[in-house]
């Protein structure tokens, strides 16, 4: 895991169980999106995809779309 992604998934939010935000072309700038992918699933996390934003869900809890 590269410094950009151990600052992420390091941060406070993750600890805590919350949500971290990334814009896709920052993800690919920094990382991979295919490394952002395998860490999150490793972690058992959640990753949500919408216009060029990218969600981490920082917990195993499971996922529903309420709306």
């Amino acid at each position: 895991m590269n410094a950009w992604m151990r600052q992420i998934f390091t941060c406070g939010q993750v600890a805590k169980g919350n949500i971290v935000r990334r814009k896709r072309s920052s993800v690919q700038r920094y990382a991979s999106m295919k490394a952002l992918k395998e860490e999150v699933r490793r972690r058992g996390f959640h990753l949500i995809e919408t216009g060029d934003q990218l969600i981490i869900i920082c917990n195993k809890g499971q996922i529903r779309l309420v709306i």
